[in-house]
């Protein structure tokens, strides 16, 4: 029979209580299973994912524990299509000159912005995944964002209209420089040693599909970066992620420990299913092949970009822990010339949690011939250990 979205959001937010058997004792007894530290959940567009976030928010904090409005003073917060509303564009359209991005009054960019001033961290944030050249300027009461691209000289560049997926990498940098607050805050055991108690009662951050208008690049770099900063917490706080796109899915899944995955499905009554998927079903998905044939293309296309490393060194990592290996670099051992160096390229084009947008250039031609060098290694003895062991 199929369940309420508020009921989803019950099962999501409630400690589950399982019967076990204990042998020496040849009984059963139940036990009591905390809310995961993070819950994955796959959904097709239209499913109700965003609705899902908002019923969400009504059971774990509801209007009457929140009439301040002041959202990340509450037990939730959370990124959906509503916050990305808080953003609207003011075209110009007498002049077509002065283009900015409007952000509606709200508690939630008060804080980050005005009260924490992470404005610049904002903006490094956006040109690490943008373009560094493309610069955001806030206005002095935050209330709107311009964007030109500086030139490196005297010469004023004129405003420009971000596209549809910039427009959600900016929103985006806004929702991660809090969550990175938030994270770090609470990480202080002692909560009268941290700065604020503003997170104090935070129990679940519930992100919704935040990649719904990226390409692959950004798209990837934004899950390796979204699950180190999840695996960053040291706090009881609890994550819920829901997506549409099976790419973002299985870098979260491939990256993130102590989760459990569910699949949402919506019936023709307009009632829902959470399914939880276990083990090889989360393998459907291919996310090795995928990636696997998105380094290969990029070769065949001489497109290979720094986040390309990133994948590179994931495959390795995950074949290095299938074969046993306690390191990564020992599946270098093969490759012909000096191992650090192929170990040092790799490690510094696949840092993907460095914020600074000087430190690696764009790969050189010998660099991008590297990568066809690395992934043939793994191709003719990571993959051919891995079916001699396992075939």
């Amino acid at each position: 029979m199929g369940k309420t979205l508020r009921e989803i959001a019950q099962l999501l937010s409630t400690p589950k209580t399982v019967q076990k058997t204990v042998p020496e004792k040849t009984k059963v007894v139940e036990e009591t299973k905390p809310v995961p530290k993070v819950q994955l959940i796959y959904a097709f567009n239209g499913t109700g994912k965003t609705r899902l976030s908002r019923e969400f928010k009504e059971l774990v904090a509801p209007k009457s524990d929140n009439d301040d409005g002041e959202q990340p003073r509450t037990k939730f917060v959370y990124y959906n299509a509503f916050t990305e509303d808080l953003f609207y564009w003011d075209n110009d359209l007498d002049g077509d000159v002065e283009r900015k991005l409007k952000i509606q009054t709200n508690a939630y960019t008060k804080w980050i912005l005005e009260e924490q001033g992470k404005d610049q961290n904002i903006i490094e944030i956006f040109q690490r995944y943008a373009d560094t050249k493309l610069t955001p300027h806030f206005n002095e009461s935050f209330s709107e964002v311009t964007f030109s691209f500086e030139r490196g000289n005297e010469e004023s560049s004129e405003y420009v209209k971000l596209s549809k997926g910039e427009e959600s990498i900016f929103i985006w940098s806004v929702f991660y420089s809090l969550l990175d607050e938030v994270i770090e805050t609470l990480n202080i055991a002692e909560s009268g040693e941290r700065e604020t108690d503003r997170y104090n009662q935070l129990e679940y951050v519930f992100i919704d599909d935040p990649v719904s208008s990226l390409d692959e690049n950004h798209l990837i770099a934004l899950a390796f970066d979204l699950a180190e900063l999840i695996k960053s917490s040291q706090s009881d706080l609890k994550f819920v992620v829901t997506t549409h796109n099976p790419l973002f899915y299985n870098v979260l899944h491939n990256e993130l420990k102590n989760k459990v995955c569910y699949m949402l499905e919506r019936f023709e009554d307009g009632t829902f299913a959470l399914v939880e998927k276990q083990g090889d079903s989360n393998k459907s998905f291919s996310y090795h092949l995928y990636i696997k044939q998105i380094i290969e293309q990029a070769l065949a296309e001489n497109s290979i970009q720094k986040y390309h490393f990133t994948l590179l060194r994931n495959l390795y990592e995950k074949t290095a822990s299938f074969l046993g290996y306690p390191k990564w670099s020992d599946l270098l051992d093969t490759m012909r010339g000096e191992k650090q160096g192929y170990l040092n390229r790799i490690i510094q084009f696949s840092n993907h949690r460095t914020l600074s947008n000087e430190e690696v250039a764009e790969p050189t031609q010998p660099e991008k011939e590297m990568v066809r060098r690395l992934l043939e290694n793994l191709n003719e003895y990571g993959y051919r250990q891995k079916e001699e062991q396992h075939g």
